[in-house]
This record gives structure tokens, sequence and C-alpha cells, in this order.
């Protein structure tokens, strides 16, 4: 029995929740974002609630009970209020800009890249060293933000590179004399 799946999604009077067929699609001030239920559950829209069920008693069906759910309830709280994720970049000259429709990263490297910013993100930096990736789409957000930060990841010995904000890096002690 699903504990996550259990529990209906409740939706806000701006968002609209629409099923046609297998896909659900929520739409709210932050954009339109689509899912394609699985065959596995049955999604239904009663009183403000978005509830899923599944199918059958299999394994299969009990996991994408729960798995459903969850991106039904980011859906429904993408475009009403969004996800962002910060980044911070640490070491001496490592610094980014947001220019138009590119973020250009100085991290050490003898060239600068120049990162495109996808239509369905927004990023900006307040700071040379903070850059805040938001959107409406979840897993967009953090899959953007995982590659900004695999340019330069933050290294052990003196945390030089690029992490999350909620992130802590473990330090190593150096060589001893």
């Amino acid at each position: 029995m699903s504990r996550i799946g259990k529990n209906p999604v409740a939706v806000p009077s701006e968002v609209d929740v629409q099923l046609s067929g297998q896909t659900l699609s929520a739409k709210g001030a932050l954009g339109t974002l689509r899912l394609v239920v699985s065959n596995h559950v049955t999604a239904s829209i009663a009183d403000g609630m978005v509830t899923i069920a599944p199918k059958s008693e299999t394994k299969q069906a009990r996991a994408m009970w729960g798995t459903t759910r969850a991106l039904v309830n980011n859906m429904v709280t993408g475009v009403s209020k969004g996800f962002s994720v910060t980044l911070e970049i640490s070491g001496v000259g490592y610094r980014a800009a947001v220019q138009g429709d590119t973020l250009n990263l100085q991290l050490g490297y003898s060239h600068d890249i120049a990162f495109p910013i996808p239509k369905d993100v927004k990023i900006a930096c307040e700071r040379p060293t903070v850059i805040t990736v938001s959107g409406a789409d979840r897993q967009r957000v953090g899959q953007v933000a995982a590659e900004i930060r695999a340019y330069r990841r933050p290294e052990p010995y003196k945390g030089k590179g690029i992490k999350y904000a909620t992130e802590t890096v473990r330090r190593k002690e150096g060589k001893k004399k």
C-alpha cells in the first residue's frame, strides 16, 4: 500500500487541471505542463482534487501509484509556485554573468564557457558568484542546474568550483610538511 499514493493532490484555485485520455495537463500562472499517466494507474479529478489509484495489485502498479502521484503534485506546484535551485561559485576569478540568452561562466579554464539558456528555464545572477535556476518543471530545473554544476564540480581540498547552496563540500586535509 502506497502511503504517498493514497493522498489526493489538492489543486489550488488558480490552477486548471484537465484529464483527456491518459494525458493529464495542468495550466497555471507559470505555464502549462503535461504528464502521460502510466497504464498501471488511473487518474480522476473531483472536487478540486486529483486522485491516483492502481488498476491492479501488481508490484509495477503499486510502484507507479506513488510515482504518478508525486509527478502530479510536482506539476501542480510547478505551475502555481515554481521551483528554483541556487548554485554558489567559489574560487579566485570564478564568476558567472547572464548576457542575453546565454550564461557566461569563467571557471579557471583557458576559455570562457557559454551555456545557452533553455526556453523553459530562467537563469539569474544576483551576484557574480550566485546563480539561480528557476522554472515550472522540477525535472528540467534540476537537470539544468546539474549541467551547470558539471562544468566545475567542487574539489575537496580548497572547495573551489560550483556547488548547490544546500550542499556541503567534504574537505580533505592537504599534504603534510
